[in-house]
């Protein structure tokens, strides 16, 4: 097997290649949405992807997953939420676990697998970080929703920027809800439009195509900008934290999706509207 291969039981004919793109993809582990890293098949007519975080064997399982958060719980990587479909959520975002998750058995607690590996601190440049918060209600409103209590966030160190996972995760639902819509129809291949490329929103999308990818609508949206002048003519550290928010949502948006990396987020950085 060649290096950044791997053989996965989810798509046992093909092996998967560790690929690098800049355009969005349904994961067909978790079946959420992701951007850039993934394992692809590069087979012609084959549409099958997976995030890094979910080309996880069952055989042999990996070990139990440890989270911070959660100190007494063990959670085992399952390809099928236990229950009936929609009957489970995600404790990190609260969306619906529609595919492979950390299921905790002792608790019930589930995570999705990119949600169980968000990092705990991100750079957000100019010196600030961003800290992941398991109790959203103990930080500050959230920078988009303006509400406390949702789900997880990350928090800057001066606890004047705060953004909820589960509002990242409503704005890239709501931009990008065609992404992969067509990955169980039938059509050419498996999600495949004619001649290759993506099908999303109706639209085709390939990185050197010319091919428009959706915006992502919303990431500007700033609920402190109700709040009149006052806010914004504080002195100090929240009116610097505010100031870099923008580039601050664009790695939240980043991590979310899979890859936390500073080229990423210069891509979602491009794709906000």
């Amino acid at each position: 097997m060649r290096y950044g291969e791997v053989a996965h039981f989810s798509h046992p004919q093909h092996r998967l290649r560790l690929e690098h793109l800049d355009t969005p993809f349904r994961c067909d582990g978790c079946r959420e949405v992701g951007i850039g890293a993934r394992f692809r098949c590069p087979a012609p007519g084959c549409d099958h992807d997976l995030h890094r975080q979910c080309a996880l064997p069952l055989s042999p399982p990996p070990p139990p997953l440890r989270h911070p958060f959660y100190p007494s719980c063990a959670f085992v990587f399952l390809a099928r939420a236990p229950g009936p479909p929609g009957s489970r959520y995600c404790n990190a975002c609260g969306r619906d676990v529609a595919g492979y998750v950390y299921h905790c058995r002792a608790c019930g607690f589930d995570l999705h697998p990119c949600c169980a590996a968000l990092p705990h601190a991100l750079d957000a440049g100019g010196g600030v970080r961003l800290y992941l918060h398991p109790n959203s209600k103990a930080a500050g409103a959230c920078h988009r929703c303006g509400h406390r209590g949702r789900s997880w966030s990350y928090r800057s160190q001066c606890k004047s920027y705060s953004l909820h996972v589960a509002c990242v995760m409503d704005m890239i639902v709501e931009s990008w809800h065609g992404v992969g819509r067509h990955k169980d129809g039938g059509g050419v291949g498996i999600g495949r439009a004619r001649g290759g490329g993506n099908v999303y929103d109706g639209g085709l999308v390939a990185g050197n195509g010319g091919y428009r990818v959706p915006a992502i609508r919303g990431a500007s949206k700033s609920s402190h900008a109700s709040r009149g002048g006052s806010f914004w003519g504080r002195r100090g550290k929240v009116k610097r934290c505010c100031e870099i928010a923008g580039f601050a949502s664009q790695v939240v948006i980043s991590a979310v999706l899979g890859d936390p990396t500073a080229l990423i987020a210069g891509v979602i950085g491009s794709l906000i509207a």
